[in-house]
């Protein structure tokens, strides 16, 4: 498939792993894709891995780095997923004014781009992302590739309030079995609102999906390794899906798209 090298405003880009034991989730996440893992010799970026399809750089998938600096001790993985935007500064500005909390950045990563992290007003944690020379994953739609980003939140006006605000764009509500589900129009990502099932201490968070050819085959590998599934292999109108979670504590979700 031709790999992309564009973003619109608005849509998630890319996706990266932090992880206490960087060498353990290459292990895991090469073992359960099938990607190709290659260091980066730059001493800047120590321990900075970057995951491919099929060995191509310039098809990068998704990244993983050791744990960020300060994080408190026994801090799961966790993966962030970016939006890419014109006009990071901005964007984090407006954020601010939305009731945002931008903890790190705005700040450049050499030629690459301009990043900042942020909180948004009910804690879930995102990026955003202004593109130099890299402008996100360079090829999608095949298995194992990052497809989009999903938002579980108990305040869904609240949550399309703030997205809207700051990102631009109107959000489509439509129910979806149990779920009710909101997706953007940008497309910046989809919403689901957390309910009774969901644990009362479970936070509000963004969550990175990858395609796969098949979700319970992928599931059952998941464990194999050493991973979990938070929420077994099911069916929704976008195809077959489960919640999974890495040896570390990080939590993604695959979707075994339809047709």
């Amino acid at each position: 498939m031709p790999g992309r090298s564009s973003y619109e405003p608005g849509t998630f880009c890319w996706a990266d792993l932090n992880a206490p034991d960087p060498d353990a989730a290459t292990a895991f996440y090469t073992g359960l894709f099938g990607w190709h893992a290659h260091l980066d010799p730059d001493p800047l970026v120590a321990g900075h891995v970057t995951l491919t399809t099929d060995g191509d750089l310039s098809r990068p998938v998704a990244a993983l780095m050791p744990m960020t600096a300060g994080a408190p001790p026994g801090t799961p993985a966790f993966w962030t997923t970016y939006v890419s935007v014109t006009d990071v500064d901005a964007t984090a500005e407006i954020a601010r004014g939305a009731g945002g909390q931008v903890f790190m950045g705005p700040m450049d990563t050499g030629d690459l781009g301009r990043f900042a992290l942020l909180f948004d007003p009910q804690g879930a944690f995102i990026g955003l992302w202004q593109a130099k020379d890299f402008h996100g994953a360079g090829v999608v739609g095949e298995p194992g590739t990052y497809c989009w980003s999903e938002l579980a939140v108990r305040d869904v006006e609240g949550a399309r309030a703030f997205y809207g605000t700051m990102l631009g764009g109107e959000g489509d509500t439509h129910v979806s079995g149990p779920a009710t589900r909101t997706e953007w129009r940008t497309p910046a990502g989809r919403l689901t609102r957390m309910d009774e099932r969901w644990p009362a201490e479970t936070p509000p968070r963004w969550t990175a999906v990858f395609t796969v050819s098949g979700c319970d085959a992928t599931a059952e590998r998941a464990t194999r390794l050493g991973g979990t599934v938070a929420v077994s292999p099911h069916d929704t109108p976008a195809g077959r899906s489960a919640l999974l979670g890495d040896p570390q504590g990080g939590r993604f979700s695959i979707i075994q798209p339809n047709g």
